[in-house]
């Protein structure tokens, strides 16, 4: 089975908590090789400085990676993040961030996943982040 993104969106609007609901992400791409997902750039994002805060990009990338499992899987099944590594390379700005995560490799119990976010329209990268993920 594969997930649409059509699917895939439904089940960020209908089961993350508020706060992530609040990034206002949008499921661009979801396939076996992992997911692509977007967020605009907005004042709420914002930190001191105009720039989009590292939490927000840290949730970003995590709830990505999530969905690289997800479209791995071809199904939604619990997954708990047991490592989340953020390095941030420059301050995110521009319209939206462009987060691409992928699958790197998927064991009987572990995934392991990383991710790159970028800013658009410069296309210049704003942070990687790799996790793993323990699956039940």
């Amino acid at each position: 089975m594969s997930l649409t993104t059509d699917v895939a969106q439904r089940f960020l609007d209908e089961n993350f908590a508020p706060w992530v609901k609040a990034l206002d992400l949008t499921i661009a791409r979801i396939d076996a090789r992992g997911a692509t997902l977007t967020m605009p750039v907005s004042d709420q994002l914002m930190r001191v400085g105009g720039i989009v805060s590292g939490q927000a990009l840290a949730a970003m990338a995590d709830t990505a990676m999530v969905f690289a499992c997800a479209g791995m899987l071809g199904e939604f099944r619990p997954v708990a993040t047991t490592n989340l590594d953020t390095q941030f390379l420059r301050p995110g700005t521009g319209d939206r961030i462009r987060c691409e995560a992928e699958i790197v490799r998927a064991g009987k119990a572990l995934i392991f996943t990383r991710a790159s976010l970028i800013a658009e329209p410069s296309e210049k990268p704003v942070a990687t982040a790799t996790a793993t993920f323990f699956l039940p």
